[in-house]
C-alpha cells in the first residue's frame, strides 16, 4: 500500500494551518420563517457570503451513502464522508440489503442467539430506537426479526421501546407504538406465545447515552429493561398518555422509563438464558448500553447481577474496541481516512469539539476507528458539555472550543485542524425556534473569533456541515407551507434532521483572486471536501477520492 501524498504543483501549502469547521446541524434552508438559520443575526456567514468563494453541497441520502434520498443525513455518516472523502453504503442500507437477501438470518450471530432461545425455551429480547427516523434505527428492521423469531419457533419475544421524537416527529411515539402492538398481537397468544413490550422510555433519558455524557441515562435503561424496575403500567400507551398528562408539552424523546406490569409484575425483564439483540444500526448511542451487558470490570453503575444472556447488536459499533463482540451486519470498512494518509505522512492534526460532538471529529471521523492514528502528531480535545437542556444554554460551548483550538494553533505545529459546533444541531433537536436561533447567532460569533486568528497565522478555513436542522425548525404540510396546529394555531415543531444542503465556504487569504470553485460538479457532496482539503495543504487526493471542489 502506498501511503505517500504526492506535492500539488497548483497548491503551495499555507503558511498558516488548514483549519475546517463543522458547523453541525446548519444548512441552508428556505429562508422563511420556519429557518432559525436565517432568523439569526449572521455578520460573520453573511459577509463570508459575499467575500468568499460559496457554494452548497448534498448531505443527505445517497450523497452520504443512504439508501434513497428521502433519508435524512445525520452526523455520524456525514463525519464518515468528511474524514474519507468516499461515499460508502451505511448502516440503514446494509441492514436492508441483509434482510431482503435472508443473510442476516443465515448469519452464525443470528442462529447462535435464537438456538439458545429454541433450545432452553427463553424469550428473545430486542431493545432499540422505535421509529421510521432511519437514523439509529428503522421499524422495519424490527419488524423483519420479530416475524423471524415466530417463523422459526421462539415462544417469547419482549420489546424494549425506546421512544424517539427526534429524528421523527415530535409526539409521533403512538404511531409507532401501535403499529408495534398490532404485529404483536398477531403472534401473542397464538401456541402459547407471548410476544410483547416489556419496558421503554425517551431516547434522551433511557439508555441512549453517547461519549460518556451522563451514564445515568444508560443505568436508567438497565434498570427498566433488564430489572424490570421502573414505573410500572398496563401498555405502552398508557405509559405514554399518562407521563404527557402529568407533563404537558413534555415531547417523546424526554418521556420517562417505563415498565409493562401484569397482575404487579414486569412482563419481561431480561433474565438468565435469554437472548438480547441492540436493533440500532447506528453506534454512537449504542456503545454504553452494549458495554453495559458486556464488560465483565464494569464500574459506571450497579448492574446488581448481570444475567447469564447471549448478547449482539444490529452491527458492531466500534471496530476497535470490539463493541459489541457480536453483530448481525457487518458494519462499512472505511479504509484509507484522510486521517490515516495524514499520520502516515507525518502532518500533525488537531480535533477539537465538546463532549456531545467528540467522537464524531474523532471516532466516525476516522472511519469508525477508536483511538489515533499516530499519537506523536495527533492531538484530540474534548470540552466537556454541561449537562443541561440545550435550549437552556444555546450557546453550548462555541467560545470555548474557538479558545481551544486557537491556542492549540498558536503553537505553531498543526497543520490540519477540524472542529465541530454542536449548536445548530443539539438545539435544533429540542424544537424550540428561539432557542435555535440563539445558537446559531453563537456559532457566528465563534465563527468571527477563529477566522480572524486563522487569517493571522496565514491559514485557510472550509466552514461546511454535516447535515442540515436548525434551518427548518417546524413541520411542512405536502405543499411546503408550515404545519399549524389545530389546537393552538401555532407552528408544529420540528426536531429531526433537515433534507436541505448545506454550505460551503473558502477562506483563503487571498479570497477569490487565489481560489475557484469548480463550476462542472452540481451534485458534489460533502464528501467532496476531503480532496479539496488535501490540494490546499499542497497535496493531490488518492485518485478513487471524490473530486476537489476546486479549479
Amino acid at each position: 500500500m502506498d501511503w505517500q501524498l504526492r506535492k500539488h504543483p497548483d497548491f503551495p501549502p499555507p503558511r498558516g494551518p488548514l483549519v475546517i469547521v463543522i458547523m453541525d446541524g446548519v444548512g441552508v434552508g428556505r429562508a422563511d420563517a420556519g429557518d432559525a438559520v436565517f432568523a439569526a443575526a449572521t455578520p460573520t456567514l453573511d459577509r463570508l457570503k459575499k467575500s468568499a468563494p460559496f457554494r452548497t453541497l448534498r448531505a443527505h441520502g445517497t450523497a452520504v451513502g443512504l439508501p434513497s434520498d428521502e433519508d435524512m443525513g445525520n452526523s455520524e455518516v456525514g463525519h464518515n464522508a468528511l474524514g474519507c472523502g468516499r461515499v460508502y453504503d451505511q448502516g440503514a442500507k446494509l441492514v436492508n440489503r441483509a434482510i431482503e437477501s435472508g443473510e442476516i438470518f443465515r448469519g452464525a450471530t443470528w442462529r447462535k442467539l435464537t438456538d439458545r432461545c429454541l433450545e432452553r425455551r427463553t424469550p428473545l429480547h430486542l431493545i432499540g430506537l422505535l421509529s421510521d427516523g432511519n437514523v439509529h434505527s428503522h421499524e422495519d428492521h424490527l419488524f423483519a426479526l420479530i416475524r423471524e423469531a415466530h417463523r422459526i419457533g421462539i415462544k417469547e419475544v419482549y420489546v424494549h421501546a425506546l421512544l424517539d421524537g427526534r429524528d421523527v416527529p415530535e409526539t409521533s411515539a403512538l404511531v409507532y407504538v401501535d403499529r408495534l402492538e398490532a404485529l404483536l398481537r398477531e403472534f401473542d397468544g397464538t401456541e402459547g406465545r407471548r410476544y410483547r413490550i416489556a419496558s421503554g422510555g425517551g431516547r434522551m433519558v433511557t439508555t441512549m447515552d453517547r461519549y460518556e455524557a451522563d451514564w445515568r441515562i444508560v443505568e436508567r435503561g438497565w434498570k427498566a429493561h433488564v430489572l424490570g424496575q421502573a414505573r410500572g403500567f398496563s401498555s405502552a400507551r398508557e405509559a405514554i398518555e399518562t407521563y404527557r398528562r402529568e407533563q404537558p408539552g413534555v415531547t417523546d424523546q424526554f418521556l420517562p422509563p417505563f415498565v409493562i406490569v401484569e397482575k404487579g409484575e414486569p412482563v419481561g425483564p431480561i433474565r438468565d438464558g435469554s437472548s438480547v439483540v441492540f436493533f440500532n444500526f447506528r453506534g454512537d448511542r449504542a456503545i454504553e448500553i452494549s458495554r453495559a451487558f458486556e464488560e465483565e470490570n464494569f464500574d459506571k453503575f450497579d448492574r446488581g447481577p448481570r444475567p447469564d444472556c447471549e448478547y449482539a447488536g444490529m452491527m458492531q459499533y466500534d471496530g476497535d474496541l470490539l463493541i459489541p463482540k457480536q453483530y448481525l451486519v457487518s458494519p462499512p470498512l472505511i479504509e484509507r481516512t484522510m486521517g490515516e494518509y495524514l499520520a502516515r505522512n507525518g502532518i500533525p492534526q488537531l480535533a477539537v469539539s465538546e463532549t456531545q460532538k467528540f467522537g464524531h471529529v474523532t471516532y466516525f471521523w476516522n472511519g469508525n476507528r477508536g483511538g489515533m492514528f499516530d499519537p506523536k502528531t495527533e492531538r484530540y480535545i474534548e470540552i466537556p458539555s454541561d449537562r443541561v437542556p440545550f435550549e437552556t444554554r444555546p450557546e453550548m460551548k462555541a467560545a470555548e472550543i474557538t479558545r481551544a483550538t486557537i491556542d492549540a494553533l498558536a503553537e505553531g505545529k498543526y497543520r490540519l485542524a477540524r472542529l465541530n459546533y454542536a449548536n445548530g444541531d443539539m438545539v435544533g433537536h429540542t424544537g424550540v425556534f428561539r432557542a435555535a436561533v440563539a445558537a446559531v447567532e453563537a456559532v457566528d460569533r465563534a465563527l468571527r473569533d477563529l477566522l480572524v486568528a486563522v487569517a493571522e497565522m496565514g491559514g485557510i478555513a472550509l466552514v461546511t456541515a454535516d447535515h442540515g436542522n436548525a434551518d427548518e425548525m417546524y413541520e411542512r404540510n405536502s405543499d411546503g407551507s408550515i404545519k399549524l396546529a389545530r389546537d393552538s394555531g401555532k407552528p408544529v415543531p420540528r426536531t429531526s434532521h433537515s433534507l436541505n444542503p448545506v454550505p460551503f465556504y473558502v477562506v483563503h487569504p487571498r479570497g477569490q483572486d487565489r481560489v475557484r470553485l469548480n463550476p462542472n460538479l452540481p451534485d458534489a457532496g460533502i464528501a467532496n471536501v476531503t480532496a479539496t482539503a488535501l490540494n490546499l495543504l499542497g497535496f493531490y487526493a488518492p485518485p478513487d477520492y471524490a473530486p476537489s471542489l476546486l479549479l
